[in-house]
């Protein structure tokens, strides 16, 4: 596949593209420190929720969430950052994926629950991130031909599909928090709309700095509001540690089971497709050409930092789709934002006390800028299937299949509760994965393998343009960006589009 050229400054040189440049230092800590809050209450619910249903204690808890955020700290590090040949090297939050949820209550429970069932996890999710890891090594041309399975008409209703099965999750948030003794009060519903309100006054007012932290600025607005009517509480913040550090196996040795390392493989084939569609996303809101070499990058981290959440005592990583919708809302566009990111979140998962202070941001508020993320999400997935022909019947039917499989388990519980095995449920009580599953399925008996990399078949179409004609509109654009306000960083610096021309900038 051919490469997109840097764009060309006014000099002739080459200019940094917005994913490698790196912002000043108060900006990035900004930038990053939005990305902790957005993503913050995905990062911990899974250690919750996992914990919680093992029967952990409330100091075995803590100690979870704590070593969760470390390694999802150092996983975005690896991610944005890349080392070798590992890490997409693009804009890309890691976090505990959903999928694995109740596949691990699953097998925990059936360990006996309490730590001795977070042993045999652990065991599985080793396993799997090694696995996922060899898996991202194969030869070019075999991992080729298995990225035919993703082609946009799979890749965006994954997306879709992961920004549908999310807003719930920013709604029941908005309603106080799932297990809430206040659950559906309406003064959450009042502080998420108070939040989301302000965030889309922010975005109306159309200036770039604000738009990049709006959701930011709305979390702590929102925030400092409750903490005002007596609604937002900091008292665990004086009675968390101010050190806690994780260590290796801390539960105790990993213990490995072949069923449970069999539904945790399956699990990180469902993360694979959700990595993977996210990293096209992230590519088209960046303006950065997506080949299969950056998407065995980003799987390679996955796979390193799923490996690595076993060791530290935490679970299976994905690239975050909530911090994709970010990124699309506030147009920045810098990897390093993510690293500044994956910083905070290392001294989050170092410093309890100061964990305690995010986590006292309220569920009303939380779930009204959750809201907005996650159907942008979607939108992100939208997006991709505006590529696809959809007036083909065959890629309609893909796409609305795939979408009903996904509502199932959530219009349907009963039928994975109460009429399923057990095992069977754990696998299949997610959206993502039927969803995912019946997209691929759907798209071989439809369409079959399509070409080598499916999403840059337009980049390959696109017509030549001799280098005089090609440099001299990058020449000007540059020229644009060095004369736009320093406080507009995303808008100063076009993004490329596929086809090799300058994509245009975000409006004021």
């Amino acid at each position: 596949m051919a490469r997109v050229a840097a764009p060309l400054s006014a000099t002739g040189k080459q200019s940094t593209h917005p994913v490698d440049e790196v912002l000043p230092l108060p900006k990035l800590a900004l930038y990053g420190f939005q990305h902790v809050l957005a993503f913050y209450a995905g990062a911990v619910i899974v250690p919750i929720i996992v914990g919680g249903a093992l029967g952990l204690s409330a100091e075995q808890l803590v100690y979870l969430i704590n070593a969760d955020l470390l390694t999802c700290g150092i996983a975005s590090i690896i991610q944005a950052w890349g080392i070798g040949r590992i890490g997409a090297r693009l804009p890309l939050i890691q976090g505990v994926t959903f999928t694995a949820v109740s596949p691990m209550i699953a097998i925990g429970l059936g360990a006996g629950g309490g730590t001795a069932g977070l042993l045999v996890i652990y065991g599985a999710v080793i396993t799997a991130g090694i696995a996922t890891f060899a898996f991202a090594w194969l030869p070019p041309k075999a991992f080729r031909v298995i990225m035919r399975l993703f082609p946009p008409v799979v890749t965006g209703t994954v997306i879709t599909v992961l920004g549908i099965v999310l807003i719930p999750v920013g709604l029941n948030d908005a309603a106080g928090g799932l297990g809430s003794p206040d659950f559906g009060d309406p003064k959450h519903f009042a502080y998420a709309g108070g939040t989301m309100l302000f965030i889309l006054i922010l975005m109306k007012l159309g200036r770039p700095f604000l738009n990049s932290i709006s959701i930011l600025l709305g979390l702590v607005g929102g925030t400092a509001v409750a903490f005002l009517l007596g609604d937002a509480k900091f008292g665990n913040v004086s009675n968390s540690d101010w050190i806690g550090i994780t260590t290796p196996f801390y539960y105790g040795a990993p213990k490995f089971e072949w069923f449970p390392i069999v539904l945790m493989l399956i699990v990180m084939l469902i993360t694979m497709v959700e990595t993977t569609g996210d990293t096209y996303a992230v590519g088209d809101i960046v303006g950065k050409e997506i080949d299969s070499e950056t998407v065995a990058r980003a799987l390679r981290a996955d796979g390193a930092a799923t490996a690595l959440g076993g060791v530290l005592n935490s679970f299976p990583y994905v690239a975050f789709a909530e911090n994709v919708g970010l990124v699309r809302m506030t147009k920045v566009k810098s990897r390093f934002v993510v690293v500044a990111a994956g910083v905070f979140m290392i001294v989050l998962g170092l410093l309890p006390k100061a964990a305690a202070i995010v986590a006292a941001v309220p569920h009303g508020v939380l779930g009204g800028a959750a809201t907005v993320m996650f159907a942008m999400v979607a939108l992100a997935g939208i997006q991709t299937l505006a590529k696809v022909d959809l007036k083909e019947e065959k890629n309609a039917l893909i796409v609305g299949v795939s979408l009903a499989f996904a509502l199932l388990p959530a219009t349907v519980p009963v039928l994975f509760k109460d009429h399923m095995d057990a095992d069977l449920s754990s696998l299949l009580n997610s959206g993502v994965t039927l969803g995912a599953t019946a997209a691929i399925v759907l798209n071989l008996i439809f369409n079959g393998l399509g070409k080598d990399d499916a999403h840059g078949a337009p980049h390959a179409e696109a017509p030549k343009v001799d280098a005089p004609q090609a440099d001299a509109p990058k020449a000007d654009a540059s020229k644009d960006a060095a004369a736009a306000p320093d406080d507009e960083p995303t808008a100063a610096i076009p993004a490329q589009s596929g086809e090799g021309e300058p994509a245009p900038a975000p409006t004021a």
